[in-house]
């Protein structure tokens, strides 16, 4: 895949997640995928494959989302193998309290899945509105 079929890709898993639909981008996840959240919060960390990213992010980020995760994506950028995809989430945990993250995701594709993810949002409301995922 090209670029232009990366970008389409990700303009179309990331429609489906503004909706609320996250299976999309499950399933846009290559078994080996490794998803690095940076900064110093509980949840930054290197995630180590589908496996290690659905039970140690997106469960526990679900669980306190209640299982629905909106992100509307805003921009995004395609060059060789890379996406960068600039995003909104509108979300609100199960305690009531606004989580509306900026998010800028570096993505690297092969294959139409994502093989490497680098995540960029505010660390400091995830500190302030997240518990630890574990």
């Amino acid at each position: 895949m090209n670029a232009a079929d990366n970008k389409r890709r990700l303009q179309h898993v990331f429609a489906e997640t503004a909706n609320g639909n996250g299976r999309p981008f499950i399933d846009c996840l290559s078994d080996d995928v490794r998803w690095t959240i940076i900064g110093s919060t509980a949840w930054s960390r290197t995630y180590e494959g589908k496996a290690d990213v659905i039970g140690n992010l997106l469960k526990p980020l679900g669980a306190q989302l209640g299982n629905r995760n909106v992100i509307v994506p805003l921009r995004f950028i395609a060059e060789d193998d890379l996406v960068v995809v600039e995003a909104q989430g509108r979300n609100t945990t199960q305690a009531g309290t606004p989580y509306h993250n900026s998010y800028c995701w570096v993505c690297r594709m092969s294959g139409g899945r994502i093989v490497e993810m680098t995540e960029y949002a505010d660390t400091q409301l995830i500190d302030c509105v997240l518990q630890s995922p574990g």
